[in-house]
């Protein structure tokens, strides 16, 4: 019985290999409510590699990540630090929506521990695959996937930080925190803190080249 998403990884690690092998992995749970798995996408020779948590329900409808209104004011950052979304990779520590019914809505769950160590196979495969210049980790839970359980995001965001994942590695607060703002001060708040710390990444790939 699988245990992770190890033993349903290809034995090409390229993206279009990956993603065609995501489709059926059964590394966890999760796989069974959703509706499908939502892979990384993105061009195999993006400079940046974007990593949020787990996706959203419109992720899980649509098959594709950050397509909601997180991923709305991911891409008003990364336009406001100049870059285009389509030249970045954009993917997610999990790769199944988990949610709580209630009625009709779906709630979003954070995955637990056990559930983001079995799909850390993908993601890794994914940054061994694109090798990024710059690695933004989104949110708490997904620098905790990649950065160990000690990582606090709050007291570290921004800050370049040592890892073998990329030659550039910086942590930001998760697109989706903007959204749970109380009012519109708050909200343009973190919109800043996202924005700033996508301008470091940004900075630090120009300055390679």
């Amino acid at each position: 019985m699988a245990v992770d998403a190890s033993d349903f990884l290809p034995e090409q690690l390229d993206l279009e290999a990956l993603r065609e092998a995501a489709r059926d992995c059964r590394g966890c749970d999760l796989w069974k409510p959703a509706t499908q798995t939502v892979f990384g996408e993105g061009p195999q020779d993006a400079a940046m590699v974007l990593v949020g948590e787990v996706p959203g329900d419109r992720e899980d409808r649509e098959g594709h990540p950050f397509v909601g209104p997180a991923g709305r004011e991911l891409g008003k950052a990364l336009e406001a630090v100049g870059i285009e979304r389509g030249e970045v990779y954009i993917t997610n520590a999990v790769k199944h929506f988990k949610f709580e019914e209630r009625g009709k809505r779906r709630i979003h769950q954070r995955p637990d521990a056990k559930q983001v160590k079995a799909c850390r196979p993908w993601l890794r495969a994914e940054l061994d695959a694109v090798r990024p210049e710059a690695l933004v980790i989104l949110g708490a839970t997904a620098a905790k996937t990649l950065l160990g359980s000690a990582f606090r995001l709050m007291a570290q965001r921004g800050q370049p930080l040592e890892s073998d994942l990329a030659p550039f590695v910086v942590a930001t607060i998760h697109p989706s925190a903007i959204l749970r703002g109380s009012d519109s001060d708050s909200r343009q708040a973190q919109r800043e803190l996202l924005t700033e710390d996508l301008r470091v990444a940004a900075e630090a790939i120009a300055a390679r080249r």
